[in-house]
C-alpha cells in the first residue's frame, strides 16, 4: 500500500492556508475549525502553534507584509517622498489581494523582526533627509494609516476587486439623498475611481508632511 506523505504543519503553512482561505470566506467566516478543515486535521492541532484566532492573524499579517516586501521595489537612492509613495502603493497593492486583507492587517503585530529591515532603512532615508526621529515615525506612521484606512472603506465596497458588495448603487443614493444635492452628488466621489482617489488622498498626505517639517 502506498501512503501519501503530508508536508509538516507549521506557522508558515497554517497562515498560507488560511490566507487562501480568506479570499473564500471572508474574516467573519476564517475559524480554525475551517482551517483545520483545509489542511486535513482536528482544529485542536492549530493550538500547537497558535493560541488563539488572534495570533493566526499576526502570522497572517506578517505573511502578508513578506510578500508585500517581496513585490515592493525599492532604491536606496529613493527621495523621502518617492520612498512614501512606493511603500504605501506596495502596502495597498498587498491589502487588495485578499478579502477583508485590510481589517487582517490593522491592529495586527509582526511575528518576529520581518519588518524590522525596512522600517530601519526608512527611518534612516527621513532622518538623512533632515527630520528629527520622532518626526521620522510621524511621518511615515501617518502615510501608513492613511493607506490602511483608505482600503478598509474600499474593500467595505468592494471586498474584492471587480466585486461590488450590494447596497452601493449611486443612483439610489442620489435619490434618497435628493434633499442634500451636494451630498448626493458627493457619492461619485466616494464610492468610485479608487485609484484615483487613492493617488490623490497619499499626495495629500506627503505633501502636508513635506509643508510641516519644510522638506522639499
Amino acid at each position: 500500500m502506498g501512503t501519501e506523505r503530508r508536508a509538516p504543519l507549521d506557522r508558515r503553512r497554517v497562515a498560507d492556508t488560511a490566507l487562501d482561505l480568506l479570499n473564500e470566506v471572508g474574516l467573519d467566516g476564517l475559524t480554525l475549525r475551517a482551517i483545520a478543515r483545509e489542511l486535513d486535521v482536528k482544529a485542536p492541532a492549530l493550538y500547537w502553534h497558535f493560541k488563539d484566532k488572534q495570533a493566526l492573524l499576526d502570522e497572517m499579517a506578517t505573511e502578508m507584509y513578506r510578500r508585500m516586501v517581496a513585490d515592493t521595489s525599492l532604491d536606496p537612492a529613493d527621495t523621502w517622498r518617492e520612498r512614501l509613495l512606493k511603500t504605501n502603493r506596495g502596502l495597498r497593492a498587498a491589502l487588495l489581494r485578499y478579502r477583508d486583507g485590510a481589517k487582517v492587517f490593522s491592529g495586527s503585530r509582526c511575528t518576529g523582526a520581518v519588518h524590522a529591515e525596512q522600517m530601519e532603512s526608512d527611518l534612516r532615508l527621513f532622518t538623512t533627509a533632515g527630520l528629527t526621529l520622532p518626526q521620522a515615525v510621524r511621518a511615515t506612521t501617518t502615510a501608513y494609516v492613511f493607506t490602511l484606512g483608505f482600503v478598509t472603506e474600499e474593500q467595505g465596497v468592494h471586498p474584492l476587486p471587480g466585486e461590488r458588495r450590494e447596497g452601493y448603487d449611486l443612483d439610489e443614493r442620489a435619490r434618497l439623498m435628493a434633499d442634500y444635492p451636494l451630498t448626493a452628488q458627493a457619492g461619485a466621489e466616494i464610492f468610485t475611481d479608487y485609484d484615483r482617489h487613492f493617488e490623490e488622498g497619499l499626495a495629500l498626505v506627503i505633501g502636508g508632511i513635506g509643508a510641516a517639517y519644510g522638506l522639499d
